[in-house]
């Protein structure tokens, strides 16, 4: 079976991307480079030679294939970071991007997982401004599309300088003569 090599740093979530899904390794190696053999089935993970880490291979996008052992037993103790330190950090763009974050944290099985979605969505701050990611991350969250993704996207396309529009049932109702309406159909 035909593998392919790829260098990868462990992510501060301990996993590594191979194919936009998430591997964990052992959090020891942390901010490391490793290597990764992958095949249409395995993806192994190696430090210095030595085989860290093997999973069966996944082709879901964004999701994560976790070994609890990889975990640390105490995850603050060994990370500075923690989801109420990203949801403070969040709120001081504005409320809005806190609860992006806070919801994007809440939805996966580890709060972990979510981190490196969220450092991304924080960092967008900087490229764009904190008012157009407040507003990016209040129109993600009406659209129920809390990812990376979708607020990098709102803000490449501009849709935070976007008023909202009204929905549907805001709208008053179209009149035209072919339209039967209501009382047609309660005889």
């Amino acid at each position: 079976m035909f593998a392919e090599w790829k260098k990868a740093r462990v992510n501060i979530d301990y996993h590594v991307e191979i194919d936009r899904h998430y591997y964990s390794a052992p959090f020891m190696l942390l901010h490391r480079e490793v290597d990764v053999r992958y095949t249409a089935m395995t993806v192994e993970i190696f430090h210095r030679g030595q085989r860290v880490a093997s999973h069966i291979r996944s082709s879901r996008p964004g999701s994560h294939t976790t070994n609890e052992a990889h975990r640390p037993k105490s995850h603050q103790r060994y990370l500075e970071w923690t989801p109420q330190r990203l949801v403070h950090w969040a709120s001081t763009i504005g409320p809005s991007t806190a609860s992006l974050v806070d919801t994007i944290l809440q939805s996966r099985t580890h709060p972990e997982q979510g981190f490196r979605s969220c450092l991304g969505i924080l960092r967008l701050a900087k490229s764009f401004s904190p008012d157009r990611l407040e507003a990016a991350s209040a129109r993600a969250i009406k659209l129920q599309a809390c990812s990376y993704q979708s607020v990098k996207s709102i803000l490449n396309t501009g849709l935070d300088r976007q008023p909202d529009t009204e929905s549907p049932s805001d709208r008053p109702p179209i009149q035209h003569p072919n339209i039967r309406g209501t009382d047609y159909f309660n005889s």
